[in-house]
């Protein structure tokens, strides 16, 4: 059974590599890496691959086989019980929502890659007008953290002990919350449109609207090389963090396993929730992609490479993080705990300030949030096909016979509704 109509995949490589830019996205390279490290190390995965086994690939297998046999997205899916109804419209809301957001995340990447390409990287140097008189480069202090006597400041020599009591700030911090965000005093304030950033999310959309123009025919090309680009960017930091002094030291946390913590709860409660996460079971997405299989795909195979992908990828892109975190401890003289952060702070405040720190940041910097922006802009891609599809299959009558005009406008409302994601941010 296939339906021509709405299109399927001309071969299962389109559809698998669609699941892999879908469920391989920014999570995997800003919170595994850290749950990792905080849960036990190697440890940690032993739970996580026991709920990719017990509750992950099962899930992943159940939306696969009722979006494969019907050939209907999440928009006409549940209908098959009224009470469930609502559940497909959840899905449609919750994505557009996420979709709003994930276009904010996508510009502060391009802002960041634009600003690679500076003689110096902005981020790695005090001075500059978004900086306050507490600036400092990490490696300016000893193990410490303080210096032996004296630390330089906005070019200016002070004695750290008169500044016991300030709470400073690294130069990659005052950038990301002073020039990137522009934080207010507090959520009362909304601020300014950021039109740097608004201007990024605008590209974004357009470059959405072109690769989905033609369905998945167009979607699913664009996947090929989204889907393979941030593993050989990733490859190459990789190489390039392992001939770095302290990387070894930085792999080792990483990977070393702390066996007392799986006696905690917490740690099996992160495990399953990353599984969730990651995944983005209930999201939709999958139901979407599968919807477009042709009716004897093997999807048996499918639900089992999906999830072990993300899992590899999630573990390597943490490899990639803690060999560059471990050259910045050593760098810094500090310890690996003073150096670790977790979510966004990973991409846009540590790592860039340990690129910063090497031979030709600029090169280096831009390959790191090329990255970024492949693996963000193929789960955009798919984020905004879901809402698309849910409606065309919903109401094909109103909105597929008009497709290029229904995405037009799904991207459009993205662009007017998210505008307040790219205001000045709240502390």
């Amino acid at each position: 059974m296939s339906n021509q109509a709405r299109g399927n995949w001309s071969n299962r490589l389109e559809f698998l590599f669609s699941c892999i830019g879908v469920t391989v996205g920014l999570g995997n390279i800003w919170r595994f890496p850290y749950i990792c490290y905080k849960n036990g190390g190697g440890a940690f995965l032993l739970p996580y691959f026991l709920f990719l086994f017990l509750i992950g690939t099962p899930c992943v297998f159940l939306q696969f086989s009722y979006a494969q046999y019907s050939n209907i997205g999440p928009g006409k899916i549940w209908e098959c019980c009224p009470l469930f109804r609502g559940v497909g419209y959840g899905m449609m809301t919750q994505t557009f929502i996420v979709g709003m957001y994930y276009a904010a995340i996508l510009s502060w990447i391009l802002y960041y890659f634009g600003n690679s390409f500076s003689s110096t990287t902005p981020w790695a140097t005090c001075g500059n007008e978004w900086n306050t008189e507490v600036c400092f480069t990490r490696t300016q202090m000893n193990a410490n953290g303080i210096g032996n006597s004296t630390i330089s400041i906005n070019n200016t020599t002070y004695d750290v002990n008169g500044y016991m009591n300030i709470t400073r700030r690294t130069s990659a911090e005052e950038f990301w919350e002073n020039n990137v965000l522009q934080l207010t005093e507090g959520i009362q304030t909304l601020g300014t449109i950021r039109w740097e950033l608004f201007i990024g999310v605008i590209a974004i959309s357009i470059v959405v609207f072109l690769c989905l123009i033609k369905g998945i025919h167009s979607s699913a090309k664009v996947m090929y090389v989204m889907a393979t680009i941030p593993y050989v960017f990733l490859t190459a930091l990789l190489v390039r963090g392992l001939t770095l002094p302290g990387s070894l030291q930085g792999l080792k946390y990483y990977m070393v396993p702390r066996w007392e913590e799986l006696l905690k709860l917490s740690v099996w409660v992160d495990a399953a929730a990353q599984t969730f996460y990651s995944l983005g079971l209930s999201s939709g997405a999958l139901i979407v992609l599968a919807s477009h299989n042709n009716f004897h795909n093997n999807i048996y195979r499918d639900a089992i490479i999906i999830p072990m992908f993300d899992a590899f990828t999630s573990w390597f892109a943490g490899c990639v993080i803690f060999v560059t975190l471990g050259y910045m401890a050593q760098e810094a003289n500090l310890p690996m705990e003073d150096v670790v952060d977790q979510g966004i702070g990973v991409a846009f405040i540590v790592y860039p300030e340990a690129l910063s720190t090497l031979q030709l940041p600029q090169l280096w910097s831009a390959l790191f949030f090329l990255m970024l922006f492949t693996v963000g802009l193929d789960s955009q891609i798919v984020h905004i096909q879901i809402l698309y599809t849910g409606l065309t299959d919903k109401w094909p009558s109103t909105f597929g016979r008009h497709g290029v005009l229904t995405l037009a406008v799904i991207l459009v409302m993205s662009v007017v509704c998210g505008i307040v994601f790219v205001t000045q941010r709240t502390r």
